[in-house]
């Protein structure tokens, strides 16, 4: 957290991209890190930014690993609940098929559609 916070001091992009089209938000979309994610959204992160590959977003990717919190926080930010990724998948539908019922229960909470594709 430290090593973040004094990247982003020294005037890191919180929304520059590795080579995969990748923000920051994703590895920590990915792995729940709420603390660094309220961090990097605080210093503008693109809630909605897609990978340049899969066009999978921060959201679809805590919802795909079961990250209740982070998913909270994306859409309290204005992720968008059915951002579809390449093949047609969204947040909702990673969460259903991995089993993440809490996610799956805030995705509709928030508006997300169940009709298939969005």
């Amino acid at each position: 957290m430290a090593v973040v916070k004094l990247l982003l001091k020294m005037g890191a992009d919180a929304n520059s991209k590795d080579d995969g089209g990748r923000t920051p938000l994703f590895g920590v979309a990915a792995n729940g890190n709420e603390e660094i994610a309220k961090l990097l959204l605080q210093k503008g992160a693109n809630v909605d930014s897609k990978d340049g590959y899969y066009s999978q977003t921060p959201l679809w990717l805590a919802a795909a690993n079961g990250h209740t919190s982070i998913v909270k926080l994306l859409l309290e930010k204005g992720a968008d609940p059915d951002s579809k990724d390449k093949s047609g998948q969204t947040p909702l539908s990673q969460a259903t098929a991995n089993g993440h019922k809490a996610v799956e229960k805030l995705l509709l909470r928030k508006g997300a559609s169940t009709r298939e594709g969005g």
